[in-house]
C-alpha cells in the first residue's frame, strides 16, 4: 500500500513521548512539531496510529496544503479539489478550523468558507451537495491556517481518543486519560514494580497504568472511529487488529489506589471493571497521612489536588504531609507528582531531580521525579543509585542546549519571514520544529513570569490583610470564603498602583465612593 502523510495530535509536552510511541509502531519518518507528530504510512498504520497511540488526542490524513491570505483564497482553494470523491452521496461532513496570525483572526469564518465552498463545488457540477451535521458527522475535515500556510486534512479518529470508552463513573474534574498515559510514559514505568496513587480520583491513573502494564491497546473500548466511514474503508483489515493481541503480555506486579473520597473509591472500582482491569487493582478508602511504607520499592504518579486560586491551609498541609509520607514511607521508591502551583510543590519539601512541562486543562503544571533514599545523597551514589536514568538525562542536555543555542535561533526566525519556502525547507528540514520550540519555550517563559508576579501579589495582599494599620484605619483586605477581598471603607489606592496586572499605559483614577476601582 502507498505511504502518505499523517498527523497525530498530541498535548503540548507530550511531544516527545507520541513520537516514540510512533517509532515502536512503526512509522517512518517521524518528526515532531508543537502538539504534534507527522510521520508516514500506509493504512494499516492509520488504523493502528487510532487503535495503539496512548498520547494522540486524533490522527488526521492531510489532503490538501495550500497559501492563502485571506478566508476568501481558503475557498478559491478549497474548490479545486475534488470532494466528490471523498464525501460520497448522502454522507454528512463538518470542519472544524484552528487558525493563528492577523489573516485569520476569525476561526469561525474560515469554518464558514471551507464548508461554503465545498457545497458550492458540488452545485457547480450539478449534483445533490451534502448536508452539514456538527453532532455526528459521517465525514470530518480538519484546516490548520498559520503564517499563510493551510493545510486541510481528513480526521480520522472522530471523537477525542482520550475517549476511551471504559470510563463508566466519574468524580469532579476527572484527570484526562492521555494525559494520564503520558505521565506514566514519562516516568519510564513499564510494570517492572508495583504503582501507587494515593490521590486516584475515579482512577484514571490506575487503569492507564494496567493498561499500559498489560500490553492492552486503549482503542480496544472505542466503538467507533471516523475513518470507518470512509470510501475506502478495509473491515478485514481493521477486524485483524482488533484481534491481534501480540503486544500483550502478563502483569507479575500489583497498582494499588487510594483515596479519602468514598464516592471516588467507587468510580474508580467501576471503571477499572469496565476495562477489565480489575483484577490488578485494589482501591481502598485510605487518607494520604495513613500511607504506609510498601513491602518492595515500588512507584508513584499522582495528581494531587491543587486548585485555581490562592491555596487554602488545608492543601498546603495536605502537599506537607504528602512530602512527610514520602521520606518516611516510601523509602526506596520514585515519586511523580504533577501540580500547577509552585507553593504547594515547595511544602514537599524535597529536591526533584526532573521535571517535565504538562498542561492539565488550561493549567500550566510541572510534573516532577522525587527520588526517595534513606541517608545522603552521595551515599545513595556511592551504592549504584541513580537520581535520573539515560532518558531523563537526554531531556535535561536538550533543555541546556536549546537554552544555550535560543539567541541564535531567535535571530534566524527573525530573519526569516517566509516560512513555507520550498527550497528553504528542503534545505532545513527541522528548521520549523526549532521554531515550533522557540515559540513553546517564549509562552513557557512569559507563563512563568505571570505566575510568579501572581504568587508575589497573592503574598503581598495575605500579609497586608494581616497587618494592623499604623493610623488606626481598618486593613485594606480581609478574607471572604477563602480568598482576600479588598474592604468596602477603604479608600487607599498604592495597591492599586502596585498590582502587575493593572496596565501601566492606563491613569490611575481614584476610587468612587462605593469603593470600587476604575482604570
Amino acid at each position: 500500500m502507498k505511504e502518505t502523510t499523517l498527523i497525530a495530535k498530541t498535548f503540548a509536552g507530550l511531544e516527545e513521548v507520541l513520537a516514540g510511541e510512533l517509532v515502536e509502531l512503526g512509522a517512518n519518518n517521524v518528526q515532531m512539531g508543537r502538539r504534534m507528530v507527522s510521520f508516514t504510512g500506509d493504512k494499516e498504520m492509520l488504523y493502528r496510529a487510532n487503535f495503539c497511540l496512548r498520547t494522540a488526542v486524533r490522527v488526521l490524513k492531510p489532503v490538501m496544503t495550500f497559501r492563502a491570505g485571506s478566508p476568501d483564497e481558503i475557498y478559491a482553494a478549497v474548490t479545486k479539489h475534488p470532494w466528490e470523491e471523498v464525501i460520497m452521496q448522502g454522507k454528512t461532513f463538518s470542519v472544524d478550523a484552528v487558525t493563528s496570525g492577523e489573516e485569520f483572526p476569525n476561526s469561525r469564518f474560515v469554518t464558514y468558507r471551507v464548508k461554503d465552498a465545498i457545497v458550492d463545488r458540488f452545485r457547480e457540477r450539478g449534483e445533490k451537495r451534502p448536508s452539514i451535521s456538527v453532532s455526528n458527522p459521517d465525514i470530518r475535515l480538519n484546516i490548520h491556517a498559520a503564517e499563510g500556510l493551510c493545510t486541510l486534512s481528513l480526521d480520522s479518529s472522530g471523537e477525542s481518543l482520550h475517549l476511551r470508552g471504559y470510563r463508566v463513573a466519574s468524580v469532579e474534574a476527572p484527570l484526562n486519560e492521555v494525559l494520564a498515559a503520558g505521565m506514566i510514559l514519562l516516568s519510564g514505568w513499564k510494570g517492572d514494580t508495583d504503582f501507587y496513587d494515593p490521590f486516584c480520583g475515579s482512577g484514571t491513573l490506575l487503569v492507564e497504568a494496567a493498561l499500559i502494564a498489560k500490553g492492552i491497546a486503549p482503542g480496544l473500548f472505542r466503538k467507533k472511529f471516523a475513518f470507518e466511514n470512509w470510501p475506502d474503508f478495509d473491515p478485514d483489515l481493521l477486524s485483524r487488529i482488533y484481534e491481534d493481541d501480540s503486544l500483550e503480555r502478563d502483569f507479575a506486579h500489583h497498582i494499588y489506589g487510594f483515596d479519602r473520597d468514598i464516592a471516588a473509591v467507587k468510580a474508580a472500582e467501576r471503571n477499572a471493571k469496565s476495562a477489565g482491569v480489575s483484577d490488578v487493582i485494589t482501591v481502598e478508602e485510605r487518607d494520604i497521612s495513613s500511607f504506609v511504607q510498601p513491602a518492595e520499592p515500588g512507584i508513584m504518579v499522582t495528581n494531587p489536588p491543587y486548585g485555581d486560586r490562592l491555596p487554602s491551609q488545608g492543601l498546603l498541609d495536605l502537599y506537607a504531609t504528602l512530602g512527610e509520607r514520602l521520606k518516611n514511607a516510601f523509602t526506596g521508591g520514585t515519586a511523580w507528582v504533577i501540580s500547577s502551583r509552585e507553593e504547594l510543590l515547595r511544602k514537599i519539601g524535597m529536591r526533584h531531580s526532573v521535571r517535565y512541562q504538562l498542561f492539565n486543562g488550561k493549567l500550566d503544571c510541572d510534573l516532577r521525579k522525587y527520588q526517595v533514599f534513606d541517608g545522603k545523597l552521595k551515599d545513595f551514589r556511592a551504592e549504584g543509585g541513580e537520581m535520573k536514568n539515560e532518558e531523563e538525562l537526554r531531556h535535561m542536555a536538550d533543555r541546556k542546549s536549546f537554552r544555550a543555542r535560543r539567541d541564535d535561533f531567535k535571530q534566524r526566525v527573525e530573519d526569516r519571514e517566509d516560512f513555507a519556502d520550498a527550497q528553504f525547507l528542503e534545505e532545513n528540514p527541522d528548521f520549523l520544529a526549532l521554531r515550533n520550540r522557540h515559540h513553546e519555550f517564549d509562552r513557557y517563559q512569559r507563563n512563568k513570569a505571570r505566575r510568579e508576579a501572581r504568587l508575589k501579589f497573592e503574598a503581598e495582599q495575605a500579609e497586608r490583610a494581616s497587618r494592623p494599620s499604623g493610623d488606626g484605619t481598618p486593613a485594606p483586605y480581609e478574607r471572604v470564603r477563602g480568598r482576600y477581598e479588598r474592604r468596602d471603607d477603604y479608600r487607599g489606592g498604592q495597591e492599586r498602583r502596585d498590582n502587575p496586572y493593572r496596565n501601566p499605559d492606563k491613569p490611575f483614577r481614584k476610587p468612587y465612593k462605593n469603593g470600587n476601582h476604575k482604570d
